[in-house]
């Protein structure tokens, strides 16, 4: 499955894994709506991106805008695979402050 989310912890946890593709978006915005929702702060993990989709980057990006308009935070952990894909597409960073793994 390529979107896994740990509710349990603080922050929330958001693991991306594999290609994650247009497929997954459903399953990555109801995640990141519930996040919103949860008021919790969120540790974006995205150390086993092979692949990822415009849209997925569109979605954080939006969950980012979001993120520092209700105060959260998101900190993303990054490997430079999906930093370079990410930049690629023409953003400069994820949301959050990143780590590169």
């Amino acid at each position: 499955m390529p979107v896994t989310v740990d509710r349990s912890e603080t922050p929330w946890i958001i693991r991306l894994d594999g290609e994650v593709t247009l497929a997954s978006a459903p399953e990555l915005k109801k995640s990141l709506m519930e996040w919103l929702a949860s008021g919790n702060d969120l540790q974006l993990d995205l150390e086993r991106v092979a692949d990822i989709d415009v849209t997925l980057l569109q979605l954080l990006w939006a969950a980012g805008r979001e993120a520092l308009r209700s105060g959260a935070t998101i900190a993303s952990r990054v490997p430079e695979s999906a930093g370079a894909m990410a930049r690629d597409a023409g953003f400069d960073r994820f949301p959050g402050p990143t780590e590169q793994a």
